[in-house]
């Protein structure tokens, strides 16, 4: 991309960044402009056997096939059914990207059955009924009056609507009261009486089966992953060489909006949309940078908008995804004139990433590589500088189960996806190093790492 299309595709800032993007744009058009992130792109890792996807998110085929899976298994375990109600599992399992909010959406997979039954409010019954719908109820709106429906003309007054009720009398008369049936979690006490008093017995807890299957990522799931994380790649490069280039005439605040606004740019020219339901789901692109002290937390509270100084470390970080699929990619730079201590931070940092790599493989338990990983960090001296597990699960939602922690024994299996957070914070000299990224675990052998990053002092020791 030339620096006149990048400044001229800035327009008015509509989407998230745009006006900072815009911004750094016209303030730097005199100075050489926008860089395109060519040069960093020469350091990427080489290309490795993982493919990328070419579908812009997880086709309803494979959703149907999921729910088919958690059939089976709801079917060993002598159960009839299982109500949704997390966001994520209602995502995984149908397909259907909705936003939540204190409306109740919730669905019902019976274990012989072809399609959901669903529960929802009539803000979304476009979203819902142009999916995967056959058969559901809808409500008006929170706080609801039974009977209500000013959609449809009908408007009264009366007490509110026990949704939760309502929902199991949906479930009753569909035939399933009597019935051995679950939800993926545990529900809490006041309504498992109303489930008893509605259907005849408790909810078992089936949140095992659900997150079972959404740990173990399929070949497609790292197929769409691995495409979001070479647009990330690309968001990285653009920012490394907007900081080689521009440097000290910039804060950290217009580097991270220059970078969202290029990867907004980037994604959203490749995924086909015509600006209605169910194409450009899941697309998030949120990218941070901070300087100096901020780097020395590993949750900094503070607003970022300090400027690019040398001698200082500096963080460009993230979360992007596309479908669903995706995760976090950071990358802590060390500006020269470093200090040795500015070297070990960051060099125990990458060195607890690779060991990481290395020893995620498919059976180890989730608390050996944690031990391994903190025992390196103590043996060179660097105690003090830890704050975190070395990773956390990732999944759409972020976090995720299993988590590289001394206290998760967990044993590691095919398609498990992970952070990359072996993370060292000196606050006292404003020093941080966290890197993350994507590590897959596989069937035999190291995990694989999602992104084309370096680990490289070449890329993370610059001078500006």
């Amino acid at each position: 991309m030339q620096r006149r299309q990048f400044i001229g595709g800035l327009g008015l800032g509509v989407v998230a960044g745009g006006a900072a993007g815009a911004a750094v744009a016209n303030r730097l058009a005199d100075k050489g402009g926008l860089p395109t992130g060519d040069e960093s792109a020469k350091l990427f890792l080489p290309p490795d056997d993982l493919e990328t996807a070419t579908v812009d998110r997880l086709p309803l085929s494979w959703s149907k096939e999921r729910t088919q899976i958690l059939q089976q298994r709801l079917a060993a375990a002598g159960l009839d059914g299982i109500l949704l109600t997390n966001q994520w599992n209602v995502i995984y399992f149908t397909g259907l990207f909705h936003t939540t909010t204190e409306r109740m959406i919730h669905c019902f997979i019976p274990t012989k059955g072809s399609h959901p039954i669903w529960f929802y409010p009539a803000l979304d019954r476009d979203l819902i009924q142009d999916w995967w719908y056959e058969d559901g109820d809808m409500y008006f709106d929170w706080l609801d009056v039974a009977g209500t429906m000013p959609n449809e003309g009908i408007l009264k007054k009366g007490p509110q609507n026990d949704l939760w009720r309502w929902m199991l009398e949906g479930l009753k008369k569909r035939g399933f009261a009597g019935k051995k049936l679950a939800a993926d979690r545990e529900l809490l006490g006041s309504e498992q009486k109303t489930v008893a008093d509605v259907l005849g017995g408790p909810m078992a807890s089936a949140a095992g089966d659900c997150m079972y299957l959404r740990q173990r990522k399929t070949p497609l799931e790292i197929a769409l992953t691995r495409r979001a994380y070479g647009y990330f790649d690309r968001i990285h490069a653009f920012a490394r060489d907007l900081i080689m280039t521009h440097g000290t005439d910039l804060t950290d605040f217009e580097v991270a909006h220059a970078a969202r606004k290029f990867g907004t740019e980037l994604i959203l020219a490749d995924i086909k949309r015509d600006g209605k339901p169910h194409n450009a789901v899941g697309i998030h692109v949120n990218i941070g940078c901070r300087i100096g002290q901020a780097t020395g937390y590993p949750h900094p509270n503070q607003f970022f908008y300090n400027k690019i100084e040398r001698g200082k470390a500096l963080q460009v970080s993230g979360v992007v995804r596309i479908g669903g699929c995706g995760g976090e990619l950071y990358r802590p730079y060390m500006i020269a004139p470093r200090t040795d201590h500015m070297d070990k931070v960051w060099k125990t940092a990458r060195d607890g990433c690779l060991m990481q790599l290395d020893l995620s493989r498919k059976g180890t338990p989730c608390s050996d590589v944690a031990y391994a990983i903190h025992k390196m960090q103590i043996d060179r001296g660097m105690q003090k500088y830890i704050y975190h597990r070395p990773a956390h699960g990732e999944g759409m939602e972020g976090h995720q189960p299993p988590y590289l922690s001394l206290g998760d024994h967990t044993l590691l299996d095919t398609g498990m996806m992970f952070s990359v957070e072996p993370g060292m914070f000196d606050p006292e000299t404003g020093t941080g190093a966290n890197f993350s990224d994507g590590f897959i675990v596989k069937d035999d052998g190291p995990s694989r790492q999602m992104s084309r990053l370096p680990w490289s002092e070449e890329w993370a020791f610059i001078d500006i």
